[in-house]
């Protein structure tokens, strides 16, 4: 009796995967690395890894990069099997892959004293500090991430979800030491 792979499955009447999992975070970062492309971990993830654990389920990874290399990027995820469901460029485009589910990119044009700016959805730019971007360790494994101040400052300017209210209380704790 022949097992039916994942995409079979999913043609079948599975739900469509809406959860990124610490194994698929990681493939993506290889993918991503090995691209060379400047990056940091937003988002969800991005809080679990300043953490140092996974605290809630995810439906994305976020990534903010160096918009030098969008179109590379863009293109080495569309031959990954992602295909685009939202396209803001050039603010964010978020990508979907069957097995590895959501990816959620963020082009930054990065200034060589370590700020950087991002576009806005409705012109102009947000302007971020160098100390915005920083590093944690997940699972043993160093990857650049957004700051807690900075994680801080993106929690804001919009009314939260569920996932977020968890984000920001684990950003307070972080914040006061507690975590």
């Amino acid at each position: 009796m022949k097992m039916k792979n994942e995409n079979e499955k999913r043609g079948a009447g599975m739900a469509k995967k809406e959860t990124v999992t610490q194994e698929d975070l990681f493939e993506v970062l290889d993918m991503i690395e090995q691209l060379g492309i400047r990056y940091w971990l937003d988002g969800g993830w991005g809080v679990d890894a300043l953490v140092g654990r996974q605290t809630r389920e995810h439906r994305d990874v976020d990534i903010d990069f160096d918009a030098a290399y969008t179109e590379k990027l863009q293109q080495k995820l569309e031959e990954k099997g992602y295909e685009v469901v939202t396209d803001w460029s050039p603010v964010r485009i978020e990508l979907y892959h069957p097995q590895l589910s959501y990816i959620d990119i963020h082009p930054f044009v990065l200034k060589e004293d370590g700020t950087a700016k991002q576009a806005g959805l409705e012109g102009g730019w947000y302007e971020f500090e160098a100390d915005y971007f920083g590093s944690a360790v997940l699972d043993g494994r160093e990857i650049p991430c957004i700051s807690v101040k900075g994680q801080k400052i993106f929690h804001t300017g919009y009314e939260p979800r569920e996932v977020d209210k968890h984000d920001m209380k684990n950003i307070e704790e972080l914040m006061s030491g507690v975590l």
